[in-house]
Formats: structure tokens, C-alpha cells, sequence
């Protein structure tokens, strides 16, 4: 049984507002459209399927024009976008994970833990290292609790849920902090090097 990787993909150009006082608007938007295009690759390259759900008209045509399938955003936040995506894997008699589109650090060797986990049907999930969830994983219907302090939430609600802990899965940028500490690692030099 095949896994969807489910991608939430927001906005490029109005994306990580929370970045504005370190990154001007076009340096905001070649980040967003790169970090996507980072998570959706390692996923492919880990065998997964990558589905990019979105509200967004831009980055839509970006799925379409770099191969990834995607489908539109119903509203309902990033709740929404997750229970789109693994509806649409359900229907397609696959199991589903959920991951976040801003993980710089990571790597083929962070997604085929999760992509092991989910061939032997076990669910999981990764905490992000604000509390959050970065990755969740099962099959079926699920009722999707995310922001701040949503790893417990999904944890309590996740029987039985093996809980990865990994550098790759647990960096996403958010703050000028996250940008910072990503780009002071070798993983992410490709952000430095982006970012000139």
C-alpha cells in the first residue's frame, strides 16, 4: 500500500511574515517556494507520493510545472489542508502522513523512518521542537489538532502512535532564530547559499 506524503504549501509571496525583519519580500518568497520544493523532493526521493495542498493559485502552477500533484485548499487552516490531503489518500486506498513544507534539514534518511513506520502500518508522529507536530502519520480519517502545542494533542488522540524524534523532522522555520540556527548547520547551507 503506496503512502501520500500530504504537503500544506501556503502562500510564496505572503508566506513567513514572521521573517520580515531578517528577509526582505522577494528573499521571503524564493525561501518559501525552495523550502516546499525541498520537502517535496526528499519525499519523492524516499518513495513516497508528495501532494501539496494549497489555496494558492502560484504555488499550484509550482506543483504543476515541477510534477507534484496537488489539490486545492478548502479553508479550515492547516487542519483543513491535512484532512483534505488524507481524504484524497484514503480514497486512494493509501495510507497518508502529513508533513510540514518548511523543514530545511531534512533528509531521504528522516523520511524513510517515517515511510518504514507507515509500510508496517504503525501510525506516528514527529514533534517539531516548538511543541508543534512536524510530521503525523496513519491511515483513515483522523481529526487534526495543529499550532501551538499540537504534538500532545495529536499524541492523546493517536493510539498506539510511535513518536520519531529526529533533527530534520524537528527544525522548521518559523522566527528569525529558526533561519539563523538552520543555516549555522551543514544541512543548511543550501539556505545560505540561496539566500546569497
Amino acid at each position: 500500500m503506496p503512502t501520500v506524503a500530504v504537503i500544506p504549501v501556503k502562500s510564496f509571496r505572503f508566506g513567513k511574515q514572521r521573517l520580515s525583519a531578517t528577509l526582505d519580500g522577494t528573499q521571503r518568497q524564493r525561501l518559501g517556494r525552495a523550502l516546499a520544493e525541498h520537502t517535496a523532493s526528499t519525499a519523492e526521493e524516499t518513495g513516497l507520493i508528495p501532494l501539496v495542498v494549497t489555496a494558492d493559485a502560484e504555488v499550484a502552477v509550482w506543483a504543476t510545472d515541477a510534477g507534484f500533484p496537488s489539490l486545492a485548499d478548502p479553508g479550515g487552516g492547516l487542519d483543513g489542508a491535512a484532512r483534505t490531503g488524507a481524504e484524497w489518500a484514503g480514497a486512494a486506498d493509501s495510507r497518508w502522513m502529513v508533513i510540514h513544507s518548511d523543514l530545511p534539514l531534512v533528509a531521504t534518511s528522516d523520511l524513510e523512518v517515517l515511510a518504514a513506520l507507515s509500510r508496517s502500518g504503525e501510525p506516528f508522529l514527529a514533534p517539531s521542537s516548538d511543541g508543534g507536530t512536524s510530521a503525523i502519520g496513519s491511515f483513515g480519517s483522523f481529526d487534526f489538532s495543529f499550532g501551538p502545542g499540537s504534538f500532545h494533542r495529536h499524541l492523546a488522540r493517536l493510539v498506539d502512535a510511535r513518536v520519531v524524534f529526529r533533527t530534520g523532522l524537528a527544525h522548521d522555520i518559523d522566527e528569525p532564530n529558526d533561519l539563523w540556527t538552520a543555516t549555522s548547520t551543514p544541512r543548511g547551507a543550501w539556505i545560505r547559499e540561496l539566500l546569497g
